[in-house]
């Protein structure tokens, strides 16, 4: 160990960004999840936006579908930096997290606040899956001394943080609000009085005989 790192505490993990070293083919693994990640997201938010209720929403995955191509392109950056081939690997938690986001369009009905309450759920789902394999991915570049790799990851890994933070926005300005009225008025249609030809038998009945 030389001197700096006793001085520091830390262990030098350079030698592994070597292409043979196991760190560095964990985070180049970590590179291709995200890159088939992103380009999945980029098929499902035009779906989501075709769902969405109001017009903010819609905007949002407009927005942000627009800053997942230029995503998709800083990824392809990440990978020239290190002289690797941008290639994505099958990244079945992405796959699980967007069907689950399809789904709500099925168990929700069109128009409603409800399905863009949920949407927002969905869509920060994804945003919290990215922003933890970016904030690791950051890490280990960091650690395996790849520094403009690590920066073009930090840019992202900062835009994925506001998209969540605008998607929180929306949904607790108005959007959630909207949501739990509807919910009241499905309550209150619950308890409507139905009317029932029987009723007129019993009033009769009941009726004072003069």
């Amino acid at each position: 160990m030389s001197q700096n790192s006793e001085t520091s505490g830390r262990k030098d993990y350079s030698h592994e960004a070597t292409k043979d070293g196991p760190l560095y083919k964990f985070f180049l693994d970590g590179l291709k999840d995200m890159y088939f990640a992103e380009k999945h997201i980029l098929e499902a938010l035009p779906k989501m936006k075709a769902a969405a209720t109001t017009e903010e929403l819609q905007d949002a995955f407009e927005d942000h579908h627009l800053v997942t191509q230029k995503q998709v392109s800083r990824l392809e950056k990440v990978f020239k930096s290190i002289d690797e081939k941008a290639e994505g690997k099958k990244c079945e938690a992405i796959i699980g997290i967007v069907k689950e986001g399809e789904s709500i369009i099925q168990d929700t009905d069109e128009g409603t606040m409800t399905r863009d309450a949920a949407l927002i759920i969905a869509a920060q789902k994804v945003e919290h899956y990215e922003i933890a394999s970016y904030g690791g991915l950051v890490a280990l570049a960091e650690t395996l001394d790849l520094g403009r790799a690590a920066d073009l990851l930090q840019t992202t890994l900062e835009e994925e943080e506001e998209t969540d933070l605008d998607l929180t926005d929306i949904a607790e300005s108005f959007i959630n609000f909207r949501a739990a009225d509807e919910d009241e008025d499905d309550d209150s249609e619950d308890y409507e009085y139905e009317y029932d030809d029987d009723d007129d038998d019993d009033y009769n009945n009941n009726s004072l005989v003069l």
